[in-house]
């Protein structure tokens, strides 16, 4: 086990650094930052004194070299367009991403398990075809679609749910979100629940014809027992896994629903300073959601690894 987390934390820092050079060489293929933040007015000896003085006019290799040696102590430069440090607007911004991300992947849970569970334990049942449907729609309706329905049916004409912005309120101390976030998350998390249900209906099929599972039955055991004891236990092992990819792509692949919702997150702030060519703003912020993503991999991994004792990484 400890040799296996010693080799993922190896892979894990070759997969970051791969994220800052393809990043990094990427944003030098858009093009010239310099040119949207003078006017069109400037001369061409001003244009050249802002790009030395933000230091554009250097080599390329050495711009990356100094970006990866400044990266590693956590210093991604400043945002070109808010003249801010690009970590403290990612560190502002991340709250209400982590907020969003938790509350889509909450319904996830809460609607994909119990309709996967009893659509494995009834096949070609009523709550058969809701299971298989609910997995066959949230893995083909495109999220940013079903946002722009959510909001103008149930914002628009029913008034139920505001249409942008994230509102919080607090108490003892802590910020708890509010209606804002159940469309944007209802939206985010609808391809997740998909995969949820269609995961653990077919996990229930296959474990209910393991010989333990007959061996229980024999026993005499009540089905909720046997489905709770048994069945479900044994599938929420490979769940562990699907939960923290999933978490992470909801982190990382927001930008959709933040930017239709106008939610005040890091997809929201990624699609900004695309729109800018803020190069440092978002070099940090495709560097902080990879780390975030690498972590989560290892983390899931190791909680795999626990959960199942019969697993031996590395053996």
């Amino acid at each position: 086990m400890q040799r296996y987390i010693l080799s993922r934390l190896v892979q894990s820092a070759g997969i970051l650094i791969g994220v800052l050079l393809i990043v990094f060489f990427m944003l030098q293929m858009t093009g010239d930052p310099v040119s949207l933040m003078v006017s069109r007015n400037a001369s061409p000896e001003q244009v050249e004194a802002l790009r030395e003085e933000l230091g554009y006019n250097r080599p390329v290799m050495v711009q990356f070299f100094d970006f990866f040696t400044d990266a590693l102590t956590g210093d991604f430069g400043m945002s070109l367009r808010h003249r801010q440090p690009s970590l403290k607007l990612i560190l502002d911004r991340l709250p209400a991403t982590v907020e969003l991300a938790a509350t889509a992947l909450m319904f996830a849970l809460v609607i994909g398990v119990p309709l996967g569970l009893l659509g494995g334990s009834n096949p070609n049942s009523f709550w058969d075809i809701m299971a298989r449907g609910a997995g066959l729609i949230g893995q083909t309706i495109p999220n940013f679609w079903l946002a722009l329905i959510l909001i103008v049916i149930l914002s628009v004409h029913l008034g139920w749910f505001p249409t942008f912005g994230r509102n919080t309120w607090s108490l003892f101390g802590l910020t708890l979100p509010t209606r804002s976030v159940v469309l944007p998350a209802f939206a985010l998390g609808l391809f997740t629940t998909g995969q949820i249900v269609r995961f653990v209906r077919s996990a229930v099929l296959e474990i209910k014809n393991e010989d333990y599972v007959r061996t229980a039955y024999s026993k005499g055991l009540s089905d909720r027992n046997i489905y709770m004891r048994h069945i479900l236990r044994n599938a929420s092992i490979p769940l562990i896994s699907i939960i923290g990819v999933q978490f992470g792509y909801l982190m990382s692949g927001s930008i959709y629903i933040e930017t239709i919702f106008s939610w005040p997150g890091l997809g929201n702030l990624l699609a900004e300073a695309i729109g800018n060519r803020d190069f440092a703003l978002v070099q940090a912020i495709a560097f902080f959601t990879s780390l975030v993503v690498v972590a989560l991999n290892l983390l899931t991994d190791v909680a795999y690894g626990l959960a199942d004792p019969r697993i031996r990484y590395g053996d």
